[in-house]
């Protein structure tokens, strides 16, 4: 299949590309505003898929909105219809089109050539209303708040907020060119078509979480970054650092034992952290109403001891790195960790909850 993609360049476009490429679509024709018309009237000759996202939105001068929205767009759908094939296309369009602004009216005329192109033609057509679209390689100060925000937080540069409360419509981009390429294997209708997965939100939303994410670094707490919204504004915040942000230190605290360090805090799922044990060193001699613990050997050989506060019961367990085991901590069982190779021991831990300094659940009884 000869895909054409026109605005290659551009933030949707370089996405898109990248994951064409992905997924096996190796023959496409990537053309920008610097691309001869010889050559984008030889690309569109054989395309058998236009994806059109070409336009322009910030222009010095109005009078661009009609040559790089309606002409580009009447250009291209000429191209095609000389050449007499039925090529398919799609456009992206913007949610501005049913305002009356001089944006609009060129998307709207844009829609309205993919339209009488389609039905003169017997054409598949794909009209994409998109509203606001963020997510990696989306610059900054052009037109997504979301990509200024996140350009600002993370150079330490403030971000003005005029009405915190405005609702917004967001779609990501994987959402968005994961629906572009299903339109390259699926039967779709022609017409207007819909991102599967829309976030409604506000700014203010959106710029309380880029706060948290930076605020991450040094609490240590981490939102709920696995999903919807949060997963997809993480991961663009993340994006738009510069190769020396991507580490920061922890805290560490040492003794005769070794050290301890917190690693990452949640919210709802506890914390993770790591310590170390010199040789005949032990750890631990303490325990917990409701409090739980995972431990994982990740270097040398130790032994756990637990103890049950009121039977007497012992229990002992030898572990080692060699063969990785998570041991429990049991709550109304003390415990404590000895290490007994002939190197530093290293342990990761989980705990469920995040410590408290006020609230600590944990009581030391020696065992």
């Amino acid at each position: 299949m000869n895909i054409v993609v026109t605005g290659a360049k551009g933030f949707i476009g370089k996405n898109l590309c990248v994951m064409l490429s992905e997924k096996g679509y190796d023959s496409v024709t990537q053309i920008d505003r610097d691309t001869p018309q010889v050559d984008i009237e030889r690309a569109l000759s054989t395309a058998d898929f236009v994806f059109h996202l070409a336009g322009i939105n910030r222009p010095k001068d109005e009078s661009e909105f009609v040559t790089g929205n309606t002409n580009f767009t009447e250009n291209v759908v000429n191209q095609l219809k000389a050449n007499g094939r039925n090529t398919a296309i799609m456009l992206s369009s913007s949610i501005q089109a049913s305002l009356n602004n001089a944006y609009g009216a060129s998307k709207a005329q844009a829609e309205e050539l993919i339209e009488a192109y389609g039905l003169d033609m017997e054409a598949s057509t794909f009209i994409y209303r998109f509203p606001n679209v963020f997510g990696k390689w989306c610059r900054p100060n052009y037109n997504s708040f979301v990509a200024t925000f996140c350009h600002n937080i993370v150079n330490d540069i403030d971000i003005n907020i005029h009405d915190p409360s405005l609702p917004v419509t967001l779609v990501y981009i994987d959402d968005v060119c994961q629906a572009l390429v299903d339109l390259l294997d699926a039967q779709s209708e022609s017409g207007f078509k819909q991102v599967p997965v829309e976030y409604n939100t506000t700014v203010g939303e959106v710029a309380d979480l880029l706060a948290a994410f930076k605020a991450s670094r040094n609490n240590l707490i981490t939102e709920c970054v696995g999903s919807g919204l949060t997963r997809a504004l993480y991961s663009t915040y993340l994006s738009y650092f510069v190769p020396s942000k991507f580490h920061y230190t922890l805290p560490k605290y040492g003794d005769e034992r070794g050290v301890f360090c917190e690693m990452l805090k949640t919210k709802d799922s506890g914390q993770l952290s790591f310590f170390t044990a010199h040789k005949g060193i032990t750890r631990g001699g303490h325990y917990h109403h409701s409090k739980n613990e995972k431990f994982l050997v990740i270097k040398g050989e130790a032994v756990f001891k637990f103890e049950h506060v009121v039977t007497g019961e012992r229990y002992e367990l030898t572990v080692s790195s060699d063969e990785p085991t998570v041991v429990e901590t049991v709550p109304g069982w003390s415990h404590d960790v000895t290490n007994i190779g002939e190197e530093e021991l290293i342990v990761m831990l989980w705990a469920n909850e995040i410590f408290d300094r006020n609230a600590p659940d944990t009581i030391t009884r020696p065992l």
